[in-house]
């Protein structure tokens, strides 16, 4: 009995949090998303009204141009951000892996992932701004007077792209850390090996570091998309409460800001919902991939464990390089 108690003493005060904290709100917020303003059962109809309005998705930008709705603009941001901070962040990561003081360095770069980003957004609308702004001073030293604009007034085709340049730099510190922990797992005597057997450096990355890096990589990706979909701070930050001209920059989290910035808390609740499914849709993917992770593993090792013999089936051969070798 005494243990009982002594369990429920300490798991009671968690357990009351996890209900008013987290579980209440989260059925609050469904249930909002299915009722209307005066509390009374509406079933999709706040999430066809909010999925069909043009914030959310402007199918006409196509034609026209920005702006092109909040969800789109969020999967635009996704698209360019996530394959360039993670690649930017595996190059930096291998170059930075023999050299001399490359802690300073990557603290350096590692700096913008600690950066408000409301400051980053301050900061990104004084680089941009023309006539101050580096950017359009930049472009207009070197003869690009389309690109010697105010990038964040002028065109709301610049606005965007400009934020999500911006963002690269804070982003990917983050991938260059990951990526630097898991090329430290990596036993040096597959480099070796393969580098014995007459494999390029470009062979030795595809067939060796690549697909051992893909633990790492399935986290890299699933934080940064995560982290693409709940951006806010550094949008109002650049630009306002609309997402800039013509609501060329506007996101999802930003338009659920305005929605309880004017008390439509039904409308809110959806947006919250969508952001909620987008999540656990790519956190399941990753969760998923992960748990087939060691199975493929285990098959692996069991085909390097086979007994070495002349030809494909050797050890050598899964290293070596498939196509044209010195």
């Amino acid at each position: 009995m005494r243990s009982q108690a002594t369990f429920v003493a300490f798991i009671l005060p968690a357990t009351i949090f996890l209900i008013v904290l987290v579980i209440y709100p989260v059925v609050a917020t469904l249930t909002l998303g299915f009722v209307g303003a005066d509390g009374q059962f509406t079933g999709l109809d706040n999430f066809a009204t909010v999925i069909g309005s043009k914030q959310t998705v402007n199918a006409d930008c196509l034609q026209t141009g920005p702006p092109c709705g909040t969800l789109i603009n969020n999967l635009i941001w996704i698209g360019l951000h996530l394959p360039l901070t993670m690649f930017m962040g595996l190059f930096l990561a291998m170059l930075l892996q023999r050299v001399r003081g490359a802690a300073i360095v990557k603290s350096m770069i590692f700096l913008g992932m600690v950066t408000p980003l409301i400051v980053i957004g301050t900061v990104l609308k004084f680089i941009l701004e023309a006539p101050i702004g580096l950017v359009p001073a930049f472009f207009g030293s070197i003869g690009i007077k389309g690109l010697a604009v105010n990038w964040l007034t002028s065109n709301p085709s610049t606005l965007l792209f400009g934020l999500i340049m911006g963002t690269v730099w804070s982003w990917t510190g983050f991938s260059m850390i990951v990526y630097s922990a898991g090329l430290t797992t990596i036993p040096k005597d597959y480099f070796e090996a393969a580098r014995v057997d007459g494999a390029s450096e470009w062979q030795v990355f595809r067939k060796i570091t690549w697909p051992l890096l893909k633990p790492v990589t399935l986290v890299i990706v699933t934080m940064t998309v995560l982290w693409e979909l709940k951006l806010f701070d550094i949008v109002i930050g650049a630009t306002n409460q609309q997402g800039g001209l013509g609501g060329a920059a506007d996101v999802l989290a930003l338009q659920m800001y305005r929605f309880f910035y004017v008390q439509d808390y039904n409308h809110a609740a959806v947006v919250a919902t969508l952001l909620t499914i987008f999540t656990f849709v790519v956190s399941i993917s990753l969760f998923r991939e992960l748990l087939n992770l060691p199975r493929h593993k285990r098959r692996l090792l069991r085909a390097r464990a086979k007994p070495a013999e002349v030809g494909t089936d050797s050890p050598q051969a899964t290293i070596a390089p498939t196509g044209d070798s010195p």
